[in-house]
């Protein structure tokens, strides 16, 4: 039986052989660690991301359209048009859907982003609403970032935190207990957290100043999110725990719960891939953006994938789960 999340890389692998009939103007598809499709339109390329929400129910319309204008803005692509599909439960009432909505509406306007379609039904079987999200996009031809750009020797930088939207999911989820135990101001300061969740400002930063690849990691976190990256380019890494920036609510809600933050849902981050000796100078044009940023580590043309601890190099496994699940399964 699969576990929750992501299916497996290998039965992924598989899926990919059904993929419709050839087409020469897909510039992208589907693939190992690969957010969006591209596809050529002259000098521009439309590029599209479709994702789901399914471990959130508060705020559900924000993340939907924040964690599909990511992977959209990885390419280097303004994030332009929403599509939405709504999923509700049976005991819905008329207040849900309008929310979800009104939610999308106003992180869409944020951004620039038109909604130009979708679909909304009441499901039966759920027990918790579904949001499903397709973005569109469009960037100049030779600006797109391939996902599959990482080269060896290239640094690792990431931006942010790990593990924000996980930390923001579970404060909201679990306000009541955490507020017994750490306090209301450290909930409302971790439930704040899906503020920073947007990666488009610093997506558009790095597709500027000339990066290599860029992805976003979600379900797994960080962990997940450097696995799928060095597949997609067919490299090994390695990376240095101690550099990983996490925060003071992240740390402390995970090591409460027994989570790894490390392998926490980690939209709201960026880990890009960029020629090392033009790292530092990447990581000084994001700080004085306003934006966290940190070089956690490097990739390597040797396969092995490691982190280095106490000197000494050690296994860094890709997550089998996203450590949220274990909040939920609960």
């Amino acid at each position: 039986m699969l576990p929750p999340g992501k299916v497996p890389p290998e039965l992924l692998e598989k899926l990919f052989r059904y993929l419709g009939r050839e087409d020469g103007r897909v510039l992208l598809g589907p693939g190992r660690g690969i957010d969006f499709g591209a596809v050529d339109f002259g000098e521009r390329v439309l590029v599209a991301s479709t994702d789901p929400i399914t471990g959130a129910v508060e705020d559900i319309g924000f993340y939907a359209l924040h964690i599909n204008a990511n992977d959209v803005a990885v390419s280097g692509a303004r994030p332009r048009w929403f599509l939405v599909t709504l999923l509700l439960p049976g005991n819905t009432d008329d207040e849900l859907p309008e929310r979800i909505m009104a939610d999308i509406d106003a992180e869409a306007k944020k951004l620039g982003i038109a909604i130009i379609g979708g679909h909304t039904e009441v499901t039966p079987g759920l027990d918790r609403p579904i949001v499903i999200g397709t973005m569109l996009g469009e960037v100049e031809r030779e600006k797109l970032v391939r996902p599959d750009g990482a080269k060896p020797g290239d640094a690792i930088v990431m931006t942010k935190w790990a593990g924000l939207e996980g930390t923001s999911i579970i404060a909201r989820e679990r306000r009541k207990e955490l507020s017994t135990v750490f306090g209301e101001d450290f909930v409302d300061r971790a439930a704040s957290l899906i503020e920073y969740i947007s990666v488009v400002p610093e997506a558009m930063v790095a597709a500027d100043f000339g990066v290599n690849a860029m992805h976003d990691p979600t379900e797994g976190g960080i962990a997940n999110g450097l696995h799928e990256m060095a597949d997609s380019a067919r490299l090994g890494f390695r990376v240095y725990p101690r550099k990983i920036p996490v925060r003071e609510e992240t740390r402390a809600i995970c090591e409460y719960y027994g989570l790894n933050p490390f392998a926490l849902v980690g939209s709201g981050s960026l880990l890009i891939a960029v020629n090392r000796d033009r790292a530092k100078a990447l990581v000084e044009v994001l700080l004085s953006k306003g934006i966290n940023a940190a070089i956690i580590g490097e990739f390597l043309a040797e396969k092995k994938r490691v982190a280095v601890v106490n000197g000494g190099e050690q296994p860094f496994p890709r997550p089998k789960t996203d450590e949220l699940w274990k909040i939920f399964e609960e």
